[in-house]
Formats: structure tokens, sequence, C-alpha cells
């Protein structure tokens, strides 16, 4: 169930984000989305941990995962406005 889980919050949290963040290379799609926010959040829970802010076995909110999924996504707009 925490995978199912996982990929609800991921889902919303690439949602919020991508409509959060601005400019025109957003990715879309369901899939696209979803990754996003799982990588977002999977990245907040690192980072708070690394700065300590979870521990060990904590995970990021979903504020976090809205965080990580925008940290995500800006750097998905620097890649795509390269090529």
């Amino acid at each position: 169930m925490s995978i199912v889980w996982a990929i609800i919050v991921g889902f919303f949290a690439g949602l919020i984000a991508r409509w959060i963040t601005p400019g025109d290379n957003k990715p879309s799609g369901f899939i696209l989305t979803t990754v996003l926010g799982i990588v977002g959040s999977v990245l907040a829970t690192w980072l708070g941990q690394q700065i300590g802010w979870f521990g060990p076995d904590d995970s990021a909110n979903f504020i976090g995962a809205i965080v990580g999924a925008v940290i995500i996504l800006l750097a998905w707009g620097q890649l795509a406005r390269r090529t």
C-alpha cells in the first residue's frame, strides 16, 4: 500500500509543482507528472535527512514533496531549454 500511496502523493505533488513554476518547458502527461512528483519527494526526503530535519526512518511530508518536485521541475526546465 505504501507504493500506491507514494504514487498518489507524487502525482499531486507533481501537479502542484507544475502549477507553481513559471515557464513553457513544463512536462505534460500523467506518467511524467507522477514521476516528477515521486522523484521530488525522494529528493526532499534525502535532502531533509542530510540536513538533519528528518530521521533515518522519516520521510518528507506533502509540502516537502512539493518543494522537491519544484526543484526537479526547475532543473527539467533548464535541461529542456538547452536542447
